[in-house]
């Protein structure tokens, strides 16, 4: 989890169909006609969000009426550790392939590998379709509502089903990805990471009662800390929370783009720098590099493929063992009795 862009209603103000005709775009009443001394001090953060996430909210498929649970749970597992800007043509064909969990269950899921093309960790394509064949098998081909039910299906976790069914059924679930942990942890805690558990019953009290506009609050602050309160380079000018943000208080941080003081000041005393993602080894030269191009070669091929294609694919023979025994351990192809290996 962490990557920007969730699936979740639109702006807030805008009326649209429920859960049988797709996650909800917003509450009848605007976000920012809420005063904000009638709510909770820490509900009121929430109000402030959605007033700007309002005027700022990106638009993106998996907002618009006309997705429905299956493309908010599409969505959600694509953008597990994956940029938007990589999803989107992924996501559009694989819902004009596969509009329905039946229609992904019906096929192999070997297709499913070859048609997640270059998103990365493809094992969550095995995952979807697995996912797929429960809700075929199990939920008459319809996600279900249930939390615990969403939980139950293969490849989907805490995170992921607190999403489906905030953003597709508009409960109030509270959503945690690394976005929101980060804003919340830089609102309250000096950005010292608290836990989970913490973090969660903390998101609970700031979201509205309301179960639609709860929702809505869930993807403003996904959208502040991907946009504004961003790993390395917060933009604390235009954010709507920064007046109650313990980390711009006391860092005396700027109020425009940048995370440091005025004049290239350093922090104040006992203050760490702001910590971004942490940096994956190099790609190129590396057992990743190797699996990504025997899958390619995998995905380009209407066939099996013979071993000896694959050397051209990844001539580094010691790399390329490696690549093949884990992705024949993860179940992502086949090596069959003739010598050659396919998609499962």
């Amino acid at each position: 989890m962490g990557s920007a862009g969730r699936s979740a209603p639109g702006p807030a103000g805008r009326s649209a169909p429920g859960p049988a005709g797709g996650p909800a775009v917003g509450p009848s009443v605007p976000a920012d006609s809420v005063p904000a001394d009638s709510v909770p001090a820490d509900r009121a953060l929430a109000y402030r969000a959605l007033a700007w996430y309002a005027e700022a909210a990106r638009d993106l498929p998996w907002r618009r009426p006309d997705a429905g649970p299956w493309a908010v749970l599409v969505s959600e597992v694509m953008l597990q550790q994956t940029p938007v800007s990589r999803v989107l043509a992924v996501y559009s064909a694989w819902l004009r392939r596969w509009p329905s969990p039946r229609a992904l269950a019906a096929d192999p899921p070997g297709e499913a590998v070859r048609a997640w093309g270059r998103l990365g960790y493809p094992r969550r394509a095995l995952r979807l379709h697995a996912a797929a064949a429960v809700i075929d098998r199990e939920h008459a081909g319809h996600v279900p509502d249930d939390l615990d039910a969403l939980r139950a299906l293969p490849g989907v976790g805490a995170y992921t089903a607190a999403a489906v069914a905030s953003f597709a059924f508009r409960r109030r679930q509270p959503v945690l990805d690394t976005n929101v942990a980060r804003l919340l942890t830089r609102l309250f805690a000096d950005g010292t990471r608290a836990s989970d558990g913490l973090l969660r019953q903390t998101l609970d009290r700031m979201l509205p009662t309301e179960p639609a506009v709860a929702a809505e609050a869930s993807v403003a602050f996904m959208e502040l800390g991907a946009l504004v309160c961003t790993a390395r380079s917060p933009a604390c000018g235009p954010c709507p929370l920064r007046s109650q943000c313990r980390l711009h208080s006391s860092r005396g941080l700027v109020s425009e783009g940048s995370s440091r003081p005025p004049n290239g000041a350093s922090p104040p005393s006992g203050q760490p720098e702001l910590a971004g993602a942490p940096r994956r080894p190099p790609y190129r030269g590396s057992v990743r590099e190797a699996r990504g191009l025997v899958l390619a070669a995998l995905r380009s091929s209407p066939g099996p493929v013979a071993a000896g294609t694959l050397s051209l694919a990844c001539p580094d023979a010691t790399r390329r063992a490696s690549a093949l025994a884990g992705l024949l351990a993860d179940g992502l192809l086949q090596a069959l009795p003739d010598g050659t290996y396919a998609l499962p």
